[in-house]
C-alpha cells in the first residue's frame, strides 16, 4: 500500500497515546492500523502542575515507536493532537520540544472545545445517518467533553476538568474503593459538571452516545457480564460499582473485560460517569465507535479538500466584532502581495509552507481590527487579548497565540514581541502586515506599482524600494514608511527604505 494514500492521527491523551492510520475508500475512512499505549501522563503532573521526568520519558518513548510506524508520511498526512494534561502542564514546552523531534511531525495542543468538536466529528462520521439530536459524552483521563449535535454539525460544545485519572488520584489515591470515597467522588464531579444540567438538558437530545475512554471500558465490562452489547445503563453502573466495592481494591478485582491498564483509573471514571447519568437524567448511553482520533483524521482530510473550518470561524469572529470587511480584504491583498515578495519561490521554503504562511497572514488581516469596538487607540492590544482568550474551532492554542501576536504587532512598538522575532517566518508575516496597514491607511486600494520588497533572512534585513515619483505622489504613505524603519531599530532586524 502506498504511503501517500494513508492518513495518520495521534491522540496524546492523559491516560493513553493512540495512533490511528486510515485510508479513504469510497468516501469512508477505513482503518489500516490502530496502536494504543497506556502512558498515563495525567498522573505525572506534580503539585506545581509540571510533568515529572518519568511522565515525559514515557511519552517520548511511546512517540518514538509511533514515529517508526509513520516514517515516510508527509506533514499533510499526519495530525497529532494533545489534550488536557498538556493544556495544564506548565513545562509542556520542554516535553513538546523533544516530542516533536522524536515524532518528526508537529504536535498541536488543542483547547477543550476544539477537542469536543473533533470528538463529535469522529463520532458522527461513524454513526448511521439520522435526524436524531445527539448528546455525545467523552470521559477522558483529565477532562470530560460534552457535545450536542445533529448530523455532522456540533451545536453546543463544552469541556470540563474532570476525568478518570484525575478523579482516581484525588478520591482513590490509596487504591481503596469504599462507599465514602465513591460518594465524595460523585459529589465532586457533580460540582464541576453542574453547568451541564442547563446546557445539555434532557429536552435538547434524543439519544446519548459515549465516546472512547471510560465509556468504552465500562461498556466492554458490561457486555462481557451479559448486559446488552454496546450499551451502558443505570442498572449496569450500579452492578459494576457493587463489584468494585466488594473487591475493595484493584488487586482483588476479577471481572472479565477489565484490562489491567484500566484498573487503576476505573474507580474515578465510574464515579464521573455516574455523575453524568444523574445530572443529565440519562437512562442509557450507547458506546460510539468514533473518537477524537477519528475526528482529527476527518478534519485533516477536509482541510486537504479546502473545507477548512478555521476560515469559517475567522469570518464569524470578524463579523461578531463588526470589523470593516472591505478594509480587511484590502489589507490582506496587499500583505499577501508583499509576503510573496519576501518569500520568493526560489527560497528554501516549500510551496506548502508558503501557502500556509499566506493563509495565516490572511486570517491575521481579517482580524487585525477586531478590538476596534473596544478601543480606537489600543485596539491592537484588545484584538490580541480576544484571540488569546477565545475558543475558535479548528485552531490550536499555538495557532491562536501566533495570530494574536500578529494582531498585537501590526502597529506600535516591537519590543513586546521579542521572543516571536526569533522566528524568521513570523517576522516576514509581521513586516508584510505592518507595511500593508501603512499602505492602506487611507482605507482605499494602495498604489503598489513603484514598490518592491526583499528580505535577507541570514542577515536579518528587509528592504523596501520605492520610486521617487511614488514618494511624491503618496507623501503620507512615504512618511509613514520612513517612520517604520525606526520601529525596527530596537530589534535584531533591520528595515530599510531605498529610494530609486
Amino acid at each position: 500500500m502506498h504511503t501517500k494514500s494513508l492518513y495518520a492521527a495521534i491522540d496524546l491523551g492523559s491516560n493513553s497515546f493512540r495512533l490511528e492510520i486510515g485510508q479513504m475508500d469510497a468516501g469512508q475512512l477505513r482503518r489500516v492500523e490502530y496502536i494504543k499505549e497506556t502512558v498515563r501522563q495525567g498522573n505525572g503532573l506534580d503539585a506545581e502542575r509540571n510533568l515529572t521526568e518519568d511522565a515525559m520519558v514515557r511519552g517520548w518513548e511511546c512517540l518514538a515507536r509511533f514515529a517508526e510506524r509513520i516514517a515516510g508520511f508527509k506533514p499533510s498526512q499526519v495530525r497529532a493532537v494533545a489534550t488536557q494534561t498538556l493544556r495544564e502542564a506548565r513545562n509542556r514546552d520542554v516535553f513538546l520540544s523533544k516530542a516533536k523531534r522524536l515524532l518528526g511531525f508537529p504536535i498541536e495542543v488543542i483547547a477543550g472545545r476544539e477537542e469536543a468538536r473533533l470528538i463529535y466529528l469522529g463520532v458522527s462520521h461513524l454513526l448511521p445517518q439520522s435526524d436524531e439530536r445527539r448528546l455525545v459524552v467523552d470521559i477522558g483521563g483529565r477532562s470530560t467533553e460534552m457535545i450536542l449535535g445533529q448530523h455532522e454539525s456540533a451545536n453546543t460544545l463544552e469541556s470540563y476538568r474532570v476525568g478518570s485519572v484525575g478523579w482516581s488520584m484525588k478520591y482513590f489515591a490509596d487504591g481503596l474503593w469504599t462507599p465514602s470515597a465513591f460518594k465524595a467522588a460523585e459529589i465532586g464531579a457533580k460540582a464541576v459538571l453542574d453547568e451541564a444540567q442547563i446546557l445539555f438538558n434532557r429536552q435538547h437530545w434524543d439519544k446519548c452516545y459515549g465516546s472512547s475512554g471510560t465509556v468504552g471500558a465500562v461498556s466492554d465490562v458490561l457486555s462481557a457480564a451479559g448486559w446488552p452489547d454496546g450499551k451502558v445503563t443505570r442498572e449496569g453502573l450500579a452492578w459494576l460499582k457493587d463489584r468494585l466495592l466488594k473487591a475493595q481494591k484493584q488487586d482483588n478485582l476479577r471481572i472479565e473485560g477489565v484490562k489491567e491498564d484500566r484498573k487503576p483509573v476505573i474507580g474515578g471514571g465510574l464515579a464521573v460517569l455516574q455523575a453524568v447519568f444523574d445530572l443529565l437524567q440519562i437512562d442509557e448511553m450507547h458506546a460510539a465507535q468514533g473518537a477524537l482520533r477519528h475526528g482529527a483524521l476527518y478534519d485533516l482530510i477536509e482541510r486537504e479538500g479546502m473545507h477548512d473550518v478555521r476560515s469559517s470561524m475567522v469570518d464569524w469572529l470578524a463579523q461578531r466584532f463588526g470589523t470593516d470587511k472591505l478594509q480587511a480584504e484590502r489589507v490582506s491583498r496587499t500583505a499577501q502581495h508583499l509576503l510573496q515578495a519576501l518569500i520568493p519561490e526560489s527560497s528554501d521554503t516549500t510551496l506548502a509552507e508558503r501557502q500556509r504562511y499566506l493563509q495565516k497572514l490572511h486570517w491575521a488581516c481579517q482580524l487585525h481590527e477586531t478590538g476596534m469596538r473596544i478601543s480606537h487607540s489600543d485596539y491592537h492590544k484588545h484584538g490580541a487579548y480576544i484571540l488569546d482568550n477565545t475558543d475558535l474551532q479548528g485552531f490550536t492554542l499555538d495557532e491562536l497565540h501566533r495570530l494574536s501576536q500578529l494582531v498585537l504587532g501590526h502597529r506600535g512598538k516591537l519590543r513586546k514581541l521579542e521572543s516571536e522575532l526569533e522566528d524568521a517566518s513570523f517576522v516576514q508575516q509581521l513586516m508584510a502586515l505592518r507595511v500593508a496597514v501603512i499602505l492602506c491607511h487611507a482605507r482605499r486600494d494602495p498604489d503598489l506599482s513603484g514598490l518592491n520588497m526583499v528580505c535577507d533572512v541570514q542577515r536579518r534585513t528587509a528592504q523596501l524600494s520605492m520610486d521617487a515619483d511614488w514618494a511624491e505622489l503618496w507623501p503620507q504613505s512615504a512618511h509613514l514608511l520612513r517612520e517604520e524603519t525606526s520601529a525596527w531599530l530596537k530589534t535584531d532586524w533591520t528595515f530599510q527604505i531605498n529610494m530609486n
